[in-house]
């Protein structure tokens, strides 16, 4: 199948062309023509599937029918939801490269940044709408956007939204936007919370699913080396340099951590950033900007900063410390292997985490490849020790297939629900 089947007007077709692009994935095969006869989906499709282009193109579609000329107001007609700056700005950026050959206006609404430049985009008068939800919520109470014309709302990584603890700001979304309208829901993982979701907001909605629930990516290479927590920052060090890796993603637990990490990489003599949410938006996008362009070897990453961060040719993805919620990882690994290109991750893992490790391989059914390298095995007579997350000091929370995360995140004005972070 190829996008001229898929019944897309001829200025996105060009657009598509122009992008390089032949024929769809498999969830823009599948969702599209389900979209395109106004019909609800839940759709499981995890990062690197092409499910941006997959609401994106019908999204477009759908208002070129419309046959809205422009020659009044503008009013918003799409309203996509995401969980992170970096995410809604690379979706909106998709907007622009699809919508490029038509006239509709796009515009993307975040937190951390200054609220002015957004005001005047919608006075202005834009079609579609990119926002985090909490920024969101600050127009909707300042009164300076009108979703009163929202026939099309797209929630991208529901999942993630709901860890980071932004159920309710979606309810309060919800309860402005109008009743008569088409609701595409995305999510990585089907939980009870995304099935409640489900439930209340969508219309009998069509399921689709492009890889198995909670997998992960089949083409990249896994494996799990054993060391000690102190001799980590060594080991990663000695990886990257005898690899000669050029473009590596490293991911922390904590913000401290990523800062600490990253300047002990620079001191190891390996160009270096960290990104995260206490990071400012300019910072964020400089560092992402210089990692994506070969600037900077390695990325040193939050869970919730690495949403958005979107490299077709990633090679490494390194788990410095495992994460504490089982499913990240299979967001984390994500990262890389993605476009049909082979990808590599590899979870540095000390006795703490032993209990995470566990989660892991529950959660995706299969047992991860072990190293010990020569010159790193790590001591036996060292003890496991309860792991700081950063919220709950000194408490071990044992993996989980899911739920609110404890430590990495932060309230609405903070980043996620109950810590530190920028206003998303």
């Amino acid at each position: 199948m190829t996008f001229n089947d898929l019944g897309l007007n001829k200025l996105l077709l060009k657009a598509i062309k122009d992008q390089g692009y032949e024929n769809p994935t498999p969830i823009q095969e599948q969702a599209i023509p389900v979209i395109l006869k106004r019909k609800d989906i839940l759709a499981g499709a995890q990062t690197g599937t092409g499910k941006t282009a997959g609401f994106t193109l019908p999204m477009l579609e759908l208002l070129l029918r419309s046959k809205d000329d422009h020659k009044g107001k503008r009013h918003i007609k799409a309203l996509i939801l995401a969980p992170t700056r970096e995410l809604a700005a690379q979706v909106e950026e998709s907007i622009r490269l699809y919508a490029k050959h038509t006239d509709y206006r796009s515009t993307v609404i975040f937190g951390g940044v200054k609220i002015n430049p957004q005001l005047v985009a919608l006075r202005k008068g834009v079609d579609i709408v990119v926002a985090t939800p909490g920024r969101l919520l600050d127009h909707i109470s300042q009164k300076s956007i009108d979703l009163s014309h929202v026939n099309f709302l797209i929630l991208d990584e529901a999942d993630r939204m709901l860890d980071m603890g932004f159920v309710n700001d979606i309810k309060k979304v919800m309860a402005v936007l109008p009743s008569q309208r088409q609701t595409l829901l995305f999510s990585a993982t089907y939980s009870d919370a995304i099935k409640q979701i489900s439930n209340k907001f969508l219309k009998s909605p069509t399921l689709i699913e492009v890889a198995r629930t909670n997998a992960s990516n089949e083409i990249v290479e896994q494996a799990i080396y054993h060391v000690d927590k102190a001799r980590k920052r060594e080991l990663l060090t000695h990886l990257i340099k005898e690899g000669d890796w050029k473009q590596v993603l490293v991911f922390t637990r904590t913000k401290h951590g990523a800062n600490r990490l990253s300047g002990q990489l620079e001191t190891d003599g390996i160009s270096s950033a960290a990104i995260h949410g206490n990071k400012s938006q300019n910072a964020r996008t400089k560092s992402l900007a210089d990692f994506k362009a070969g600037k900077i070897k390695v990325l040193v990453a939050t869970d919730i900063a690495a949403r958005g961060i979107d490299i077709d040719q990633l090679p490494h993805v390194v788990n410095f410390e495992l994460p504490n919620v089982s499913e990240d990882y299979v967001h984390r690994i994500g990262r890389t292997g993605r476009a049909g290109n082979k990808g590599e991750a590899i979870s540095l893992v000390c006795v703490d985490e032993d209990e995470f490790l566990a989660g892991i391989e529950k959660l995706i059914k299969k047992d991860i490849p072990k190293v010990w390298l020569k010159g790193f095995k790590p001591d036996p007579s060292i003890k496991a020790e309860p792991i700081n997350m950063g919220g709950n000091r000194g408490a071990r929370n044992k993996p989980r297939g899911g739920g609110s995360r404890n430590g990495g995140g932060g309230n609405r004005n903070g980043g996620g629900r109950n810590g530190g972070g920028g206003r998303r």
